[in-house]
């Protein structure tokens, strides 16, 4: 592998298709697409400037380096791309890549970022901004720290661990999500989803878990958490006192209490959903804005 120290590049494609090299201490300015179809590259204490600096690109690794707000659309259509220790300061990255972590990254301008990705692993990534993981599938990720509404969105196959996500309307129309040992604020959460499992997790929602086709909870904790569970097919079991619970399609809700319980039968049938809850401090057959 060839090996390039403290180098500085302009001009547009300027290190276009280049193969088989390990970039030192080298910036990037002042022209697109400078590593665009490039194979087996290293970049290690390397700055990028421009835009869309590594397209279709494939075998990257990139360490302890920086992409500025300037490289905004940074890595689209590149397969097996591993960077650590790294910060990522452009909106609009990784799309339609395949196999790509990131391990102690930090993006704090993350708008529409990881869009229709393929296996995306994420290890200690703190992240900023609206419509992570849009329509991306085979997720992992453990350390997660994110801030940014409509998260998840058309997600499938997500694995969350040891996270916390202010994200409202997170995982709206995704599948297969797993998630344990997390704190979440979500305000619409989950609706249209299929496949939800929560675990040992602390939910604030407004109107979440609703329009859900299978969703499971086990020793959840759902604080301010109101009018949830709208038309799911649920099997809960939660610690603490819920809200509201509101129209549930089928299933089984255990917890400790439950603030109002909202049934209309000519919507849903009762029968089909069993509440185990000792503490139930009101029952009602309509929501309050029915009069």
């Amino acid at each position: 592998m060839k090996k390039i120290i403290q180098q500085s590049f302009k001009g547009e494609r300027a290190l276009f298709q280049s193969k088989d090299l390990k970039l030192i201490a080298c910036t990037f300015d002042d022209g697109e697409s400078p590593l665009k179809e490039s194979r087996n590259i290293e970049l290690v204490n390397s700055m990028m400037r421009w835009k869309y600096p590594l397209w279709y690109s494939r075998d990257v690794l990139v360490k302890d380096s920086v992409f500025t707000g300037g490289s905004r659309a940074g890595i689209w259509y590149t397969d097996n791309i591993k960077i650590i220790n790294t910060v990522i300061d452009s909106p609009k990255n990784f799309r339609r890549c395949k196999n790509v972590e990131l391990m102690n990254v930090t993006i704090p301008d993350a708008k529409e970022t990881f869009w229709s990705c393929i296996g995306v692993k994420l290890d200690t990534v703190s992240v900023n901004g609206d419509y992570f993981c849009m329509n991306s599938a085979k997720i992992e990720a453990d350390n997660l720290r994110l801030s940014g509404n409509y998260s998840f969105d058309g997600a499938k196959d997500l694995v969350l661990m040891n996270s916390v996500l202010v994200t409202k309307d997170a995982f709206w129309n995704s599948e297969n999500v797993r998630v344990e040992n997390s704190w979440i604020s979500g305000e619409y959460l989950g609706w249209n989803s299929k496949n939800l499992y929560f675990e040992n997790c602390t939910i604030e929602s407004l109107q979440g878990l609703c329009y859900v086709d299978n969703l499971v909870m086990r020793n959840c904790r759902l604080i301010d958490t109101t009018l949830a569970f709208e038309y799911s097919n649920v099997d809960v079991e939660a610690v603490g006192d819920i809200g509201s619970v509101f129209n549930p399609s089928s299933g089984r809700i255990k917890c400790d209490s439950i603030s109002e319980l909202i049934i209309e039968e000519g919507r849903v049938e009762s029968f089909k959903t069993a509440i185990e809850c000792d503490n139930i401090g009101a029952r009602l057959d309509k929501p309050e804005w029915i009069k």
